[in-house]
C-alpha cells in the first residue's frame, strides 16, 4: 500500500492490488479471450492480442500505467527520453527483473546477470560476436540456408509450387545454423542439444505463467522430472565438448572458427590480462549455462523475424519484388557473401520494419534496486520498470499516423531517423545491455532472406490465419502457411 501510495502521488494509474496474484488472473484471461479468436483482418493492429491489460489500463488510467505482478508493483514507460535513461542504466540501479527459477532450466547466462559477473561475461562474450568474427561463420550460414532450399525444390519436385508452414521451417534451420556455428566439427551432438531445447521450452510454456508457489519447483511431477533430465543431457553434452576443446587449446590445436572457439579463445586470453586470476574468467559451468542460451536466444529470435519477413512480403508484393531486384542486383544468381550482404539498403529496410511491427521479445523489463530518480519521477526499490516495445513501436505519437502499417522507407535514412525520438527502436534493447547476438540475427536473416529470393516467389495461402501471440517471443498462433512459386 505504501508503494502504491508513492507511485499514484507521481501520476502512475492503474487497478487496485489483488491479494497475492496482483493483477496477474485478470491479464491472463483477458490473453486467453484474445487469442481465442484470430484477427478479422490482415492488417498490424496487433496490441489487443498482445498486452490487452496494458491497452485497457491505458484507456482508463492515461499513459503513465501501473499494474501488480503478484505482489510486484509494475510500472511502464512510454515517454522517448525515460526510455533512453533506463536502457542507458548508467548507475547500475536498475537490475533485470529475477526469472521464474523454473524458467531458468532454458534462460540463463548472461541476461541473467548483475554487477562484476556480468561485466566479467559481456567483457569475455562480446569479442566472439564482433562482425569480423562472424564473417568466418557465413558459410555455415549459407550450408543451412542452401540445406533448406533443396529440401523445398524437392518437395515441389515437378509442380509449380508448394505449400508449407514457414514456422517450424525457420525454427529447424535456425536451429541447425546455430548447431553449426556454435559447435562446427560436433555438429550431431549440437543437434541433439538443439532437440533437448526445443522440448524445454515446450515443457516450460505452461507454467512459466504461473504464480510462482514457493516450493512448488521441488515436487518430483512428471513434467518437473523430465525437466532435470532434459537439463542433465544438455549439461553433459556441452561439457563434454568444452572439456574436450580445453584439451585442444593446451595442446596448441588451433581455434576453430565456431562460436564455442572463439568464447574459449576470448575467456583463455581475458584471463591471461587479468594474470590468470579465476575471479577474471568464466568456470565451465559459466559457459555452458551461456551455450544454452545461445541456443535458446539465437534460435528464436532470428526464427521469428524470418517467419514474420515472408508473411509480411507475402502480403505486399510490391516489397518482395523490390527486395528480389536488389537481391539479383548484388548477387545475381550466386551464394550472398559478406561484401554484398552490406550493400542491401531495400532487404535492411525490410527487416528493420519487419523488427518494429513484430520484435520478437515484446517487453523489457527492469527492477529498482534501491530508490532511484529518472527524470524527475521517484521509483522506489523494488518497483518494476517495464518498457512495452511493441507498444512503443506502434505508437503514432512517435512513429506518426501510419504507425501500424508496414512501410519500410521510414528506415532509408536509417535507424536514428526513422521515428520522432531516435530511441523508440530497440528490438534488440539498447545500451550497455544492448543483444549481444544482434549482428548474428541480421546477419542470418539477410543470407536466408536473399538466398529464398533467389529461388522462390511467394504469396499467403488462403488456410492463412493471422494470429500473432508472445510465447516468451511473439509467435504466430497457428503456423505460417505460404505458397512457394519456383522461380
Amino acid at each position: 500500500m505504501k508503494l502504491e501510495r508513492q507511485l499514484r502521488e507521481q501520476g502512475f494509474k492503474g487497478p487496485p492490488y489483488r491479494l497475492w496474484y496482483g493483477n496477474l488472473k485478470e491479464n491472463y484471461r483477458l490473453i486467453g479471450e484474445a487469442c481465442s479468436k484470430p484477427m478479422m483482418n490482415l492488417n498490424h493492429q496487433i496490441l489487443q492480442r498482445i498486452d490487452p491489460l496494458l491497452i485497457k489500463i491505458i484507456k482508463e488510467y492515461g499513459k503513465m500505467p501501473l499494474t501488480w505482478v503478484g505482489t510486484r508493483p509494475r510500472i511502464f514507460i512510454l515517454d522517448g527520453e525515460l526510455i533512453r535513461e533506463i536502457l542507458s542504466n548508467k548507475s547500475g540501479q536498475l537490475e533485470q527483473v529475477k526469472i521464474n527459477p523454473i524458467v531458468r532450466f532454458l534462460i540463463t547466462g548472461l541476461v541473467t546477470h548483475e554487477g562484476e559477473k556480468w561485466v566479467t561475461h559481456r567483457r569475455i562474450i562480446s569479442p566472439a560476436f564482433h562482425l569480423e568474427k562472424l564473417k568466418r561463420l557465413l558459410p555455415a550460414f549459407s550450408t543451412s540456408c542452401s540445406e533448406m532450399i533443396n529440401r523445398w525444390e524437392k518437395l515441389i519436385g515437378p509442380n509449380e509450387s508448394l505449400e508449407l508452414d514457414m514456422w517450424p521451417q525457420f525454427q529447424n534451420m535456425t536451429g541447425d545454423v546455430i548447431s553449426r556455428t556454435a559447435f562446427g566439427s560436433s555438429y550431431k551432438e549440437g543437434t541433439r542439444i538443439f532437440q533437448l531445447q526445443t522440448e524445454q521450452t515446450q515443457l516450460l510454456f505452461d507454467d512459466a505463467h504461473k504464480v510462482e508457489i514457493p516450493g512448488y519447483r521441488f515436487i518430483p511431477t512428471k513434467k518437473a522430472m523430465r525437466r532435470k533430465e532434459i537439463d542433465k543431457e544438455v549439461r553433459g553434452l556441452l561439457r563434454g565438448m568444452i572439456e574436450q576443446r580445453a584439451k585442444e587449446m593446451k595442446t596448441g590445436v588451433a581455434t576453430k572458427n565456431d562460436i564455442l572457439g572463439l568464447l574459449m579463445e576470448s575467456n583463455s586470453k581475458d584471463s591471461q590480462a587479468k594474470g590468470n586470476s579465476e575471479s577474471g574468467r568464466m568456470t565451465i559451468e559459466d559457459v555452458i549455462d551461456e551455450c544454452k542460451l545461445f541456443y535458446f536466444a539465437g534460435q528464436e529470435t532470428t526464427a521469428v523475424l524470418l517467419t514474420w519477413t515472408m508473411v509480411l512480403l507475402s502480403m505486399y508484393p510490391t516489397w518482395q519484388a523490390r527486395a528480389r531486384e536488389e537481391v539479383f542486383q548484388v548477387f545475381g544468381k550466386d551464394k550472398p557473401e559478406s561484401d554484398g550482404l552490406n550493400q542491401l539498403k531495400i532487404v535492411s529496410m525490410i527487416l528493420y520494419e519487419v523488427l518494429r511491427l513484430y520484435p520478437p521479445v515484446t517487453f523489457l523489463t527492469r527492477s529498482a534496486c534501491k530508490t532511484i530518480t529518472i527524470g524527475g519521477l521517484t521509483i522506489p526499490a523494488g518497483v518494476q520498470v517495464s518498457l512495452p516495445t511493441v507498444f512503443i513501436h506502434h505508437d503514432p505519437e512517435l512513429w506518426g499516423e501510419d504507425a501500424d502499417d508496414f512501410n519500410p522507407e521510414r528506415f532509408s535514412d536509417g535507424v536514428m531517423k526513422a521515428s520522432k525520438n531516435q530511441f523508440a527502436f530497440f528490438p534488440f534493447g539498447w545500451g550497455p545491455r544492448i543483444c549481444v547476438g544482434q549482428n548474428f540475427a541480421i546477419l542470418e536473416a539477410k543470407i536466408a532472406l536473399s538466398t529464398i529470393l533467389q529461388h522462390f516467389s511467394f504469396e499467403l495461402s488462403p488456410s492463412y490465419t493471422h494470429a500473432p501471440m508472445a510465447v516468451i517471443t511473439l509467435q504466430p498462433q497457428h503456423g505460417a502457411q505460404i505458397i512457394l512459386h519456383k522461380l
